[in-house]
């Protein structure tokens, strides 16, 4: 049977919601639920969820403010909040015993899902997951309230280059293509993204500590790259410790974004770690 996707849009947790569906058939047993990273959207899965479909359902989710959901400048942009939203999106769509999928920023609202619901997931996969990131700086979280703030960080972005920020997260710069590049700017065309954003900075609390991270029981395969430069391995190696039902697997000459760079290696990995009892 043919896969089908559908895009689809829900209010919920106080703002709108965009997913992507992947549907195997009915009788799957299994589905993978993608949450990218930040500055990016579920075009950060394209490479990887046409290997996704030919095993799972999938549901792909734009994590509020990024990608097609709402920037609701009423929406609380915590870690945990986010956390809250996915569940109540799972919940809304009757799954149970999900894959967890997250890279970067993802991975660890990941962690919050499996420290919050561990009786939702039935394994959780972190790509170069963020781990052990502080809180914002007082300074930083105040700078956010002066008008215009907004505009701050729409320069900053500016600066740094949407090719120089691509360059950076992959390691093989031969696959930074026209529709690469467009890809990851669509959502950057309009100013409401920089308002939510700037409250993103106030509200964004700490990532899990270490204490929290060793209750966490649901089975965890960490994939890295080993070049990776914005989230290094040792980060990688530090969460594998920390949790303890997990494994960590590292793919040399990789950087940051896996599932566009090493998506048929990401695949198997998934699938070996799955099907595992």
């Amino acid at each position: 049977m043919e896969n089908t996707m559908e895009k689809q849009d829900v209010h919920i947790n106080g703002n709108h919601i965009y997913y992507e569906s992947f549907q195997r058939h009915s009788s799957s047993k299994k589905t993978v639920v993608l949450l990218h990273g930040f500055l990016s959207s579920s075009f950060s899965f394209r490479r990887l969820i046409p290997y996704l479909i030919n095993e799972y359902n999938v549901i792909s989710i734009d994590l509020p403010p990024f990608g097609q959901s709402g920037k609701s400048r009423r929406y609380k942009y915590s870690y945990k909040n986010m956390a809250m939203t996915v569940i109540q999106l799972i919940e809304s769509i009757q799954l149970n015993k999900i894959i967890l999928l997250g890279h970067s920023m993802g991975g660890q609202i990941s962690l919050y899902i499996a420290h919050l619901r561990p009786d939702l997931i039935d394994k959780v996969v972190l790509l170069c997951s963020s781990g052990y990131l502080k809180k914002s700086k007082l300074q930083l979280v105040l700078a956010t309230y002066l008008p215009f703030s907004h505009l701050f960080v729409k320069r900053w972005l500016e600066r740094s280059g949407l090719e120089n920020n691509l360059r950076l997260v992959v390691y093989n710069q031969s696959i930074i293509d026209e529709e690469m590049a467009e890809g990851y700017l669509a959502p950057f065309l309009k100013d409401d993204i920089f308002l939510a954003l700037a409250k993103l900075i106030r509200d964004r609390e700490g990532d899990l500590s270490a204490d929290i991270l060793k209750e966490i029981q649901v089975p965890c395969l960490l994939i890295w790259g080993e070049q990776d430069k914005v989230v290094p391995l040792q980060i990688g190696k530090q969460l594998q410790q920390d949790l303890n039902n997990s494994k960590l697997i590292v793919l040399k000459e990789t950087g940051h974004l896996l599932p566009e760079e090493r998506p048929e290696e990401v695949f198997q990995y998934i699938k070996e770690f799955t099907k595992k009892g």
